[in-house]
C-alpha cells in the first residue's frame, strides 16, 4: 500500500513550481503533491450544492484540485461577513488601547519594522461541512509577521486586563431587539491565549503581501484556532476588564449542544475557539487500472488516518510526514486497487497522538449539536468507478 511517491516530496522553488503554485511567491519554497504522473481525477458523485450566500463566501476550495500542501492565494478560501474592506495601506494605524499603560499606534512599516516570524498552519472555518454547500473553507499557507506579545508586552498590559479584543476594518449593521448599530467585525481571547509565543500580526500569505479578500494589510494569525478568531483586516486591539460578547463571540459561532442534565436535555452554549480533530476524503486518481484516494487530516497531532469504503473495514492509509509544520494538514493517501463499478461511499477517520478518534456522524458530540459550528465529523464522499 505504501508507495515510494508517497514518502517523498521534492524541495522546489518558485520557478520550478506547476503553474498551479505560482502565486505562492518568488521567495517560498512549496513541496511538491504527491501524485503519480499521468493520473486522472475521477470526479465525486456528489458535488455539494451552490453556495447560498455568495456574499459571505465568495471562494472555497474545490477539493478534487487539491494539488499542494500549501494552498496558493487564488485558492484560498474567503469568508467576509461584513463584505471585504478597501483599507488604505498607506494612511493604515494599528491602535493598541484599554488597559495598557501606553497606547500604541503603529504604520504598517513600523509593524514590518518588527521582529519577523513565520508559521505555516492550516484555517478552517468553524462552519465548514456543517452546510451541504460549505465543504471547502479550508486553506494551508505560510503566514509572516511578528508576534503580537512582545507589541502587548511594550504596551504595559495592566493587572485588570484579562481579555484581549481584536477589531477588523470591515463593520455592518446589526439589529439587537428593537436597536440597530453599526458594528465592527469582531473576536477576542483571553490574555493568556493572546500572548502565546505563535500568535502573530501578518502582513504576508505564501511569500507576498497579504491579498485583499484575506486581511491585506494587516491580519491575526492563531494557529490551532477556528478561522473565526483569525481576524481580518485587523486596525485595533483593545484591552478590557470583562469578556467581550459581540455577535461573533456571543451571539454567533456558538455551538449549541443538548446534554442530559439531572434526566432532562438542556442546552449547553459553548463559545467557537481551538480547531477540532478532523480529516476529510479530497479527490479519487486513476493511473490506468489503478486508484488512489487522497485527503488530509488537521485539528490535532495526527497518529494516523483510516479510510472505510462502503461498509467495509477500516484501512491505515499512508501519512506524507515530510513536513514538519505543527498546525498544518497531513496529506495522507490510500491506494485503491480493482475497485468494482458502480458507486461507493469513501469515510476518513483521523486518530491523534492520545487516542481521540474524529466523531462517527451518529456519534452524541455530534447527533446532539444543534447548530452547524465545529462540524468536525467524519466527512463521506461518494464515487463512481467505471
Amino acid at each position: 500500500m505504501a508507495n515510494a511517491d508517497v514518502h517523498r516530496r521534492e524541495f522546489l522553488t518558485y520557478g520550478a513550481t506547476a503553474a498551479g503554485l505560482a502565486t505562492l511567491g518568488p521567495t517560498l519554497p512549496a513541496w511538491a503533491f504527491p501524485s503519480r504522473p499521468g493520473e486522472q481525477v475521477v470526479p465525486w458523485a456528489d458535488p455539494p450544492p451552490p453556495v447560498a450566500a455568495p456574499q459571505v463566501v465568495p471562494r472555497q476550495l474545490d477539493w478534487e484540485q487539491l494539488d499542494s500542501w500549501v494552498t496558493p492565494n487564488d485558492r484560498f478560501f474567503v469568508v467576509a461577513h461584513y463584505g471585504i474592506p478597501d483599507v488604505d495601506a498607506a494612511a493604515f494605524r494599528l491602535r493598541v488601547s484599554g488597559l495598557v499603560d501606553r497606547r500604541l499606534s503603529l504604520t504598517l512599516d513600523e509593524i514590518k519594522a518588527r521582529q519577523r516570524q513565520e508559521v505555516t498552519c492550516t484555517v478552517e472555518c468553524s462552519g465548514n461541512h456543517g452546510i451541504p454547500w460549505l465543504t471547502g473553507a479550508i486553506g494551508t499557507a505560510r503566514w509572516t509577521g511578528t508576534p503580537l506579545a512582545p507589541l502587548l508586552r511594550e504596551a504595559g498590559l495592566q493587572a485588570e486586563g484579562v481579555e484581549v479584543v481584536f477589531y477588523g476594518a470591515d463593520s455592518g449593521e446589526e439589529q439587537i431587539r428593537d436597536t440597530k448599530v453599526q458594528a465592527p467585525f469582531a473576536r477576542s481571547m483571553s490574555v493568556a491565549d493572546a500572548t502565546a509565543a505563535d500568535v502573530l500580526l501578518c502582513w504576508e500569505m505564501n511569500g507576498v503581501a497579504l491579498p485583499r479578500e484575506n486581511g491585506f494589510p494587516l491580519r491575526l494569525v492563531a494557529p490551532g484556532w477556528y478561522g473565526v478568531a483569525n481576524v481580518k483586516w485587523l486596525d485595533r486591539i483593545e484591552v478590557r476588564d470583562t469578556r467581550f460578547a459581540g455577535r461573533f463571540m456571543g451571539r454567533d459561532y456558538v455551538t449549541v449542544r443538548e446534554e442530559e442534565v439531572g434526566g432532562r436535555r438542556l442546552a449547553v452554549e459553548t463559545t467557537v475557539g481551538r480547531a477540532l480533530l478532523k480529516s476529510a476524503p479530497a479527490r479519487v486518481t486513476r493511473l490506468g487500472d489503478r486508484h488512489r484516494i487522497v485527503g488530509a487530516a488537521w485539528g490535532g497531532p495526527v497518529a494516523r488516518v483510516e479510510v472505510q469504503i462502503d461498509d467495509g473495514p477500516w484501512v491505515a492509509a499512508t501519512i506524507d510526514r515530510s513536513d514538519a509544520a505543527e498546525f498544518a494538514w497531513k496529506i495522507w493517501s490510500l491506494d485503491w486497487n480493482n475497485p468494482t463499478s458502480g458507486e461507493h461511499a469513501i469515510t476518513s477517520r483521523v486518530i491523534d497522538a492520545a487516542g481521540r478518534i474524529q466523531p462517527a456522524m451518529d456519534d452524541p458530540w455530534i447527533a446532539s449539536k444543534r447548530t452547524y459550528w465545529e462540524s468536525n465529523g467524519q466527512v463521506t464522499r461518494r464515487v463512481r468507478i467505471g
